[in-house]
């Protein structure tokens, strides 16, 4: 699949509604992957994590996390990144950052619920995590566009040597 230009990153990165998924390693080495919210500001993508939250007691022992930023809709864009998470705000903080988590929040539901939101959990503390993306591992691709070689659907890897796809990657 190509690549997604830096443009066509930044673009996808600021869609709103589209969820990061946290992947994580638990003190006994087992996996742990969720769901969350984030905003994408200043090159850094910024999420927040509960006090309770599984992610952020891993982190805390291992900073290094895998995101995936990803759309189930054409043209199937996605984003992975490999790094370490940066601890900028700890919990019982908020009140320093809490403009970037009513941005967080409105990217998601509409304003007024988005105030709502804040409002209802005020006395929930979270933490405030950053991953810069010029420090990370960052892979991007999407599907192929009209005009583009279909047989770029896949990295060349994936084609069966002998195959048609396999030979026509082979002539570009």
């Amino acid at each position: 699949m190509p690549p997604l230009a830096e443009a066509e990153r930044e673009e996808f990165l600021e869609t709103p509604g589209v969820l990061m998924r946290v992947a994580t390693v638990d003190p006994e080495g087992n996996p742990h992957v969720a769901p969350i919210w984030f905003i994408y500001e200043d090159g850094r993508l910024w999420f927040t994590p509960r006090a309770a939250s599984d992610w952020l007691r891993n982190i805390r022992v291992h900073p290094r996390v895998a995101l995936v930023i990803d759309e189930e809709a054409a043209p199937y864009r996605k984003v992975t990144v490999t790094g370490d998470t940066q601890l900028v705000h700890d919990l019982g903080e908020d009140d320093v950052w809490r403009d970037r988590y009513r941005r967080i929040a409105r990217r998601y539901v509409p304003e007024t619920a988005a105030e709502a939101y804040v409002q209802n959990t005020i006395d929930q503390p979270r933490a405030l995590l950053a991953l810069t993306l010029k420090d990370a591992v960052v892979t991007t691709w999407r599907m192929p566009k009209r005009d583009e070689s279909q047989t770029g659907m896949w990295h060349r890897r994936y084609y069966a040597d002998g195959s048609r796809y396999a030979a026509e990657a082979d002539s570009r």
